[in-house]
């Protein structure tokens, strides 16, 4: 087809995509930059009709811009490329028609001067208008608004990040009202024009947090807030007037509870409850009885619910779902044949498909992965049976030396099972070193399988990789979950040193070389493991990691954290610790207080922005833990918030932590 050989010679043209060509095996290891540079290519969307693809494309040295290709005749047209920005996120209004916003990737969080903002432009390039403010200062861009900044919306509106209809000129956009940097009053919902600019507010029953649409694209239910309890509201169409569906504790949930999934074609609502279930499930909802249906739609042995409905052509034909990694269970016999088609051509590779939501052409979106790939991005003519590549995320990794990643299971000295992600260096042998990842949050799930950055770049120097699912991680029941209430640096830290005692076990990890690493909830976890466990960890590595649970409540007098004080008051006395009833237990689970503990090598990294966990937790610590301890390195990326957000610094970081595990733990037998 024309379109294997057009649209990808345009493509590289305007962005210097010249990788999309398969390159050579290296023989050396892969290069830093390879894992943590920004993506090349990093966004595709098929239009409502599916006549159309919208791309983001980045290229070295190059801001990123957004293109439309046209699949009838493969013409690339670049729609949205500024000067001073690249492009951030993208959607379709319709079929003529596409939102975006801007970003700039060449700053980091301290260096952060305007919001998104929000512009419009025809998918030809025509009719291009400003519709949200940067903050007084529109950027520089290659078309001109004609807009005056009064006609602008204010800077702190935002799209609502779900689908409408797709079938008028209107989106629908929030605008969060914050008292102070993390704190949400409320969020109203407008209706936005992308042609003239004219808005219009829907009514809101409270304060409410959280918005969705029913099947026509209408919004139909709102989640207000108030001490710690939410409340689904439904906006009953026959009566026009909101009403109470169900209510439950914000942060621990409640009997009776459910949330809101979709609505499906014919508006029947999908939500997810776990009716007194240990996993949690998607189930129908009765508006007549205000009831959720007794019996299941979709259960997931061995994982809570996590996914989405999939519609086109106002038919539900699927159900996209989180288990080890993505899947897809159809029910449509046409889209069976078609995923069973497009296995058969990837075999090595999950393949998801992405349908336009009122098809008038052939053509699916496919995105590839595996733990071995980077996310690629095709296309399938459902006509022909041919699959193009349209992009690559990071063309430059070669699958052939990356690490295979398992997901094993091991137990936990109370007898509860606890997952985790293994990943294995290629031709990988035995009593391997080891770094125990730990992930952040932390009551979230950390891992599904897939190819990760710092796992297969730490495999790529030699390192065996594993990254526990400690009780408190969410996705895998709710009896692992509610495990984890007020267990940090009690048993959750039991369960990251149970881990690694069971690798060390299989033959896996060799003893004397295990390092215990990780960022925020991480780090903390890194801090407390070489506190409780000194034998077992050789060091520890902390990039922006909490050092006291009292620092979170309290904050510091020169520095601004963006913890909700809604969630300091109604969720962390419940999950992490009470600062009264639990005050002994808070003061020998801080690293901060037991710093002198720490006898063993450290790296430790901070963000001079960080507002999630703001720099005195590093500077407190550094100094208490130093006085003891001669061999603990810093390094403070100052423009930086919470996390690495150039590659200039996740490079510089990660070359940091390849130098300080080669000195304490190595590779060499």
């Amino acid at each position: 087809m024309r379109f294997q050989t057009a649209a990808r010679l345009a493509l590289a043209a305007l962005f210097g995509l010249s990788a999309l060509a398969a390159s050579a095996a290296p023989t050396a290891a892969p290069p830093i930059a390879d894992f943590f540079e920004n993506p090349d290519f990093s966004g595709a969307l098929l239009s409502p009709s599916g006549k159309y693809v919208a791309v983001r494309v980045g290229a070295k040295d190059q801001r990123d811009r957004l293109a439309v290709i046209t699949l009838a005749d493969s013409q690339v047209k670049v729609i949205g490329n500024f000067s001073d920005a690249d492009i951030g996120s993208f959607e379709w209004v319709n079929d003529e028609r596409v939102v975006f916003t801007a970003t700039d990737r060449s700053v980091g969080l301290g260096d952060a001067r305007y919001a998104p903002g929000l512009y419009a432009v025809n998918r030809d390039g025509g009719k291009f208008r400003q519709l949200v403010s940067r903050s007084g200062r529109p950027f520089i861009t290659y078309n001109s608004t004609g807009i005056r900044s009064a006609d602008l919306l204010p800077w702190n509106t935002y799209l609502l990040g779900q689908k409408n209809a797709q079938d008028s000129d209107y989106v629908y956009v929030t605008n969060p009202r914050r008292p102070a940097p993390g704190q949400v009053d409320y969020v109203d919902l407008q209706r936005l024009n992308t042609l003239t600019g004219h808005v219009t507010s829907v009514e809101r029953p409270g304060d409410s947090r959280r918005w969705m649409l029913d099947n026509t694209g209408a919004p139909r239910l709102t989640t207000t807030v108030e001490k710690g309890v939410s409340t689904i509201q439904y906006l009953d169409p026959a009566t026009q007037k909101w009403r109470k569906l169900v209510d439950f504790n914000t942060y621990t949930g409640s009997k009776g509870g459910f949330w809101p999934l979709a609505f499906g074609p014919d508006g029947t609502l999908y939500v997810i409850n776990r009716s007194g279930k240990d996993k949690s499930t998607v189930h129908t909802f009765d508006f007549a009885t205000n009831t959720v249906s007794e019996k299941p739609l979709i259960e997931l042995e061995g994982y809570d619910f996590n996914g989405r409905l999939i519609m086109s052509n106002q038919k539900l034909l699927g159900v996209r779902h989180l288990t080890d990694s993505q899947g897809t269970t159809w029910l449509d016999d046409g889209m069976k044949a078609m995923q069973a088609k497009i296995d058969e051509m990837l075999p090595n590779t999950v393949n998801l498909l992405t349908l336009p939501t009122r098809p008038e052409a052939p053509w699916v979106l496919v995105t590839a992965y595996s733990d071995l790939f980077p996310s690629r991005a095709m296309l399938y003519n459902s006509e022909t049976k041919v699959l193009t590549l349209l992009g690559a995320t990071r063309p430059k990794i070669d699958a052939t030396q990356m690490a295979t990643q398992t997901l094993v299971h091991y137990k936990a000295r109370d007898g509860l099972t606890i997952p985790a992600w293994l990943t294995l260096p290629r031709g990988a042998g035995k009593n391997l070193p080891m770094v125990v990842l730990v992930h952040g949050g932390p009551y979230i799930r950390g891992k599904s399988w897939g190819w990760n950055a710092e796992s297969q770049f730490l495999a790529s120097r030699g390192y065996a990789v594993l990254e526990p699912e400690f009780r408190g991680s969410t996705g895998f029941g709710y009896k692992l979950f509610r495990a984890g209430w007020k267990q940090w640096g009690l048993k959750m830290q039991d369960d990251i040193a149970d881990g690694t005692r069971w690798a060390i076990a299989e033959g896996t990890a060799d003893a004397k070389r295990v390092c215990i690493a990780g960022g925020d909830y991480g780090g903390y976890a890194a801090l407390m493991g070489l506190i409780n466990d000194p034998d077992l960890y050789k060091c520890g590595i902390d990039w922006a990691g909490v050092t006291d649970i009292n620092l979170l409540y309290d904050g510091h007098w020169n520095f601004t954290s963006d913890l909700p004080e809604e969630w300091k008051q109604y969720g962390m006395p419940a999950l992490v610790g009470d600062q009264v009833k639990d005050a002994e237990q808070l003061k020998q689970t801080s690293p901060l207080l037991r710093a002198a503990e720490i006898k063993q090598p450290l790296l430790l990294a901070y963000g001079g922005a960080d507002r999630r966990v703001p720099l005195p937790h590093g500077t407190k610590f550094y100094k208490a833990v130093k006085e003891g301890n001669p061999n603990v390195e810093w390094i403070e990326y100052e423009e930086e918030g919470h996390g690495w957000y150039l590659p200039k610094n996740r490079i510089d970081f990660w070359g940091r932590v390849e130098k300080f595990l080669g000195k304490n733990i190595g590779t060499a037998p």
